[in-house]
C-alpha cells in the first residue's frame, strides 16, 4: 500500500478513548428518589458515561440537619434503587470516614486508587454556584469534570474548572417526601416501589 495512502488511512481512523468515565454521586440520599435516578441517567447517557457512584455521606458540611435515616438504612434504600442499573454503583467510602464529609477527600482516594479513569461530579446548579466556598475546591477542579444538573438556569463556566450541563427536570424533593405534613409524603410516584416498601417495613419517615 502506498505511504500517502496509509497516512490517509490513519488519519481518518476514529481515536479511541480507552479510560473509564465514571462520575461520583454525592448526597444524603435520605431517602433515594426518582429525582436522584433520573439525574444518573441523564449523565449516564449525556456524558457517556461508564459508571455512576453513589455516594451516601454521613454528614453534609453544607446541610446543618442531621439525616433522618441510618446510614445503613440509606445505604440498603440506595442498593434496592440501584439493583436493576448494572451501571449503577454504591459505595460506603464516606460511610466509614471522619464526618462532615469533604468532597476534596472522597476526589483523592477514587483518583488514587484509579488514576487511568477520567472522573466526573455529578451535582446540582446551587452546588455548582456555591462550589468556590467548598474546601479545596482546586484540588477537585484538578482532577474533576463537573456534570452540573439543572431544571432551567444555564449554569456559567467558571475559569479553572471543566463543566458540562445536564439539561432536565424532576419534581421529587426528599425534604417533602420525609415531611408527614407535606401532600408528597412518601410520594409514590417519587420512590421506587421496593424502596416504598423498605421504608414502610422499617418505619422510616413517620
Amino acid at each position: 500500500m502506498p505511504q500517502s495512502l496509509q497516512a490517509r488511512i490513519r488519519s481518518q481512523s476514529p481515536v479511541v478513548n480507552s479510560k473509564a468515565r465514571i462520575a461520583l454521586f454525592g448526597g444524603t440520599f435520605d431517602p433515594v428518589h426518582e429525582g436522584h435516578m433520573h439525574i444518573a441517567r441523564l449523565a449516564h447517557q449525556q456524558a457517556q458515561l461508564d459508571e455512576v457512584i453513589f455516594l451516601p455521606c454521613q454528614q453534609s458540611p453544607h446541610k446543618s440537619a442531621h439525616s433522618q435515616a441510618s446510614m445503613d438504612d440509606r445505604i440498603a434504600m440506595l442498593q434496592l434503587a440501584t439493583a436493576d442499573e448494572p451501571w449503577m454503583r454504591v459505595d460506603n467510602y464516606e460511610a466509614t470516614t471522619s464526618s462532615p464529609s469533604y468532597s476534596y477527600r472522597t476526589v483523592v482516594h477514587f483518583v488514587e486508587k484509579n488514576p487511568d479513569t477520567d472522573w466526573f461530579w455529578l451535582m446540582g446548579c446551587d452546588q455548582w454556584l456555591a462550589l468556590p466556598q467548598w474546601k479545596h475546591p482546586d484540588i477537585l477542579a484538578s482532577h474533576l469534570t463537573f456534570l452540573v444538573f439543572s431544571r432551567i438556569e444555564t449554569p456559567q463556566p467558571r475559569e479553572g474548572y471543566r463543566m458540562q450541563h445536564l439539561l432536565g427536570d424532576h419534581p421529587a424533593s426528599a425534604t417533602a417526601l420525609r415531611d408527614p405534613k407535606s401532600a408528597h409524603h412518601l410520594h409514590a410516584d417519587w420512590l421506587s416501589p421496593a424502596v416504598l416498601e423498605y421504608i414502610h417495613s422499617n418505619g422510616l419517615y413517620r
